[in-house]
């Protein structure tokens, strides 16, 4: 007797559901892997039913969209901070910045240690108050719009969970 023989399949479901929530919750929270916590609660879900429900179309398309929706949010400050015309260095020093920041200060401490951090390391390497500054706003919206389309992905990823089970 197999695990999923002894668990409720309602239980699977909760679990599923709950990471699914939590994967819209990590999309905005820094370091918490939204999108693939959403994939974690269709997978779970569909390995509980026996591979049978979602169908395999929506566990592929969750996948992919999942799997590339983290991988954009993991390069999205460094993308942004680089269209700014900031530096290498500057990108490398605001993430860093910007990790230490959340222990501090939390979310708000990322986007401020990123903006400082890239404004900082600019400015210092280039001795250009509106380069600096200009690299610094990039990054921030990068940021800012990247928390955004996490939201929009694993917050569509739910429903389109709930509207399969539905159906």
């Amino acid at each position: 007797m197999g695990v999923r023989s002894t668990v409720p399949p309602t239980l699977w479901l909760s679990i599923a559901l709950l990471l699914l929530v939590l994967g819209v919750v990590g999309a905005v929270t820094p370091l918490v892997p939204g999108p693939l916590l959403s994939v974690a609660g269709v997978l779970l879900y569909w390995w509980s039913t026996g591979f049978g429900e979602p169908g395999i179309v929506f566990v592929v398309g969750v996948l992919a969209v999942g799997i590339g929706a983290f991988l954009v949010d993991w390069l999205a400050g460094a993308i942004s901070t680089k269209a700014g015309g900031a530096s290498t260095t500057s990108a490398v020093v605001a993430a860093i910045v910007g990790f230490l920041a959340f222990f501090v200060a939390g979310p708000v401490g990322v986007l401020a240690g990123v903006a400082v951090a890239v404004f900082a390391t600019e400015f210092y390497l280039q001795r250009d108050l509106r380069k600096g500054f200009r690299a610094s706003i990039y990054a921030t919206v990068g940021l800012l719009a990247s928390a955004v389309v996490q939201v929009l992905i694993t917050a569509a990823i739910l429903v389109g969970f709930l509207l399969v089970l539905a159906v």
